[in-house]
């Protein structure tokens, strides 16, 4: 019989004290606690004007008078002096690990003194943080296991009621608030309430669905992130690919002037070569002519100093006679005799012209380059914006490369037509 009172001994402990009752009064609902244990939470409430069970939290509008249960005494007092069964000598304790001390960031347990070590649970009813050896009578005393535990926490405070210390375990979708049991019928009275778990699987499935449209912007994003990458990366081969054909176009161009150039110097050279060699051999006969009739006239200034009239007459006939070298004809200069006519600078202006206008057309097909379209696009459609690499003249022409098609435009004058060739 004794065995069976000590197996049973905690039926008979006080869940407020954890002790054997003294003085063991039993509630309406069936609960037993000590006298004092349950008179002085009850004071506690005399401010609140409600009144509630420990364990069960029924509530009572006024406050229940309470007897002393004869029948509980007597069972407590004769479980006193029944003496438990021997057990053996224990071990001592073993030193916990180092892992199980409460640091930086832990929840410490509000039973441990000295050196405090890491809650595991904290209990909404007692308001209190355990750690494994202080939780463990939550488990072994049958009024404590119906206290609710969850994880350790320091903010336990927060799901307590301010104003009626009861667990908040509704929510009123009125006030869009966690409220307690007595609230419901208190201040929020005829609100719209549901428990804090259903309305939390509601709420869950709200963050699911904006959780899922995250995810889908997010993928949406990522792609949109990827094409404008791929997008970048496409830019700067074009721009590479752009600078290179210019590199390559002004290149040419630059050996064509210059070959070009060359070409002119060679026909100003050979004209200037021609007539000046024709000019040299005529200016040769006529100083051959000039000294010529130098000689005639020195031997007529002699011949007409002649004394002797005989010998005068004899010879006149010698001296009278004309030259046997052939006249020269009339020398006619031609007063436009120099290259003031060829006027380089004419082609100059030409090309300046030229390249100003081939440039003003890249500069407006380079600034038409863009990765991202317009937020507002223009009502009224654009003139399309020819996209060349180059302008330049070669062989009497001018040509054009388009990016678009990759096609060379040659442009040999106003009124000729415009071939075009495939760009190689």
């Amino acid at each position: 019989m004794a065995e069976a009172f000590f197996e049973d001994r905690d039926s008979f402990c006080c869940s407020i004290c954890l002790d054997l009752l003294k003085d063991p009064v039993t509630t309406s609902c069936g609960h037993n606690y000590c006298m004092g244990c349950i008179e002085g939470c009850w004071d506690q409430d005399d401010l609140k004007g409600v009144y509630s069970c420990p364990e069960c939290r029924q509530t009572f509008v006024q406050r229940p008078v309470l007897k002393r249960n004869t029948l509980l005494a007597k069972v407590v007092e004769k479980l006193k002096h029944t003496a438990p069964p021997a057990a053996p000598p224990a071990a001592p304790p073993a030193a916990p690990p180092a892992h199980c001390y409460a640091g930086p960031g832990d929840v410490e347990c509000d039973f441990c003194t000295g050196r405090k070590h890491k809650a595991l649970m904290s209990c909404l009813a007692c308001l209190v943080s355990y750690c494994e050896t202080h939780l463990q009578p939550h488990y072994d005393f049958p009024a404590l296991k119906k206290h609710m535990l969850v994880k350790a926490s320091t903010q336990l405070q927060e799901k307590i009621c301010s104003q009626h210390d009861k667990l908040l375990e509704v929510y009123c979708r009125t006030d869009q608030q966690c409220i307690c049991y007595l609230c419901t019928m208190d201040e929020h009275k005829g609100h719209d309430t549901v428990s804090a778990a259903a309305e939390r699987t509601e709420k869950q499935k709200q963050v699911g669905e904006k959780q899922q449209k995250s995810q889908q912007r997010i993928q949406e994003r990522e792609k949109e992130m990827q094409e404008l990458r791929q997008a970048v990366d496409s830019l700067k081969l074009s721009a590479q690919a752009a600078v290179d054909d210019s590199e390559r176009i002004f290149a040419e161009l630059i050996r064509t002037m210059e070959t070009r150039c060359s070409e002119v110097k060679e026909l100003i050279r050979a004209q200037e070569k021609a007539e000046v060699s024709q000019a040299e051999g005529l200016l040769e006969r006529l100083e051959q002519e000039v000294a010529e009739l130098r000689r005639r006239d020195v031997e007529l200034e002699q011949f007409s100093h002649t004394e002797d009239n005989i010998h005068f007459l004899q010879r006149f006939k010698d001296h009278s006679a004309a030259p046997v070298s052939e006249e020269m004809p009339a020398i006619i200069l031609n007063q436009s005799h120099d290259f003031k006519t060829v006027m380089t600078s004419d082609l100059q202006k030409q090309l300046m012209l030229c390249c100003k206008k081939g440039v003003v057309q890249i500069s407006a097909a380079v600034k038409a380059v863009h990765i991202l379209q317009s937020a507002e696009p223009s009502t009224k459609a654009a003139a399309p914006v020819p996209q060349y690499h180059g302008t330049y003249y070669k062989e009497g022409s001018f040509r054009n490369f388009c990016v678009h098609c990759h096609r060379i435009f040659f442009y040999h004058g106003p009124n000729q037509s415009i071939n075009q060739g495939y760009f190689i």
